[in-house]
């Protein structure tokens, strides 16, 4: 199983969230993130996508708990998932070729344009809770089923 990161930088009130352009998860809004590469740590891992897709650096992360992406027809798309947020943000956001960055105000989250679980997880997670969950996805991205570790 793949092991990726997720980052919320939060400021002002306001979540840095990005809008997918391309590839696994076109078309929906996320925290910029992706995999860790081999001997890197989750935290540089969680930096460096960051930067790459919104331009945006980060220095003091919150660990805020795992959550595993299950695809049952896809298992080269499973992955564990760390999940941090930071409010050590420095830069402006800017578009990049693979993400559209935007602050959303925390309590008004676009749910509608985003993955399933995120309903389920992020509020919690960003009001300074953590997570430990699974959720399993059919081949076309829908939530088939979760639970909680």
């Amino acid at each position: 199983m793949k092991r990726t990161t997720l980052c919320y930088p939060i400021q002002d009130g306001k979540v840095l969230l990005a809008m997918k352009k391309r590839g696994f998860g076109a078309g929906k809004w996320n925290g910029p993130g992706g995999k860790v590469a081999e001997g890197e740590s989750v935290e540089d891992a969680c930096r460096r996508e960051t930067k790459e897709e919104t331009g945006v650096d980060v220095g003091v992360l919150e660990d805020r708990g795992v959550v595993r992406f299950i695809f049952e027809c896809r298992p080269e798309w499973d992955n564990e998932c760390r999940i941090f947020v930071t409010s050590d943000v420095i830069g402006e956001p800017i578009e990049t070729e693979e993400m559209r960055p935007a602050w959303y105000p925390i309590d008004t989250l676009p749910f509608v344009e985003m993955w399933e679980d995120d309903a389920i997880w992020l509020d919690g997670v960003l009001a300074g809770g953590t997570v430990d969950a699974t959720f399993w996805f059919d081949h076309h991205g829908i939530m088939l089923r979760w639970e909680k570790r």
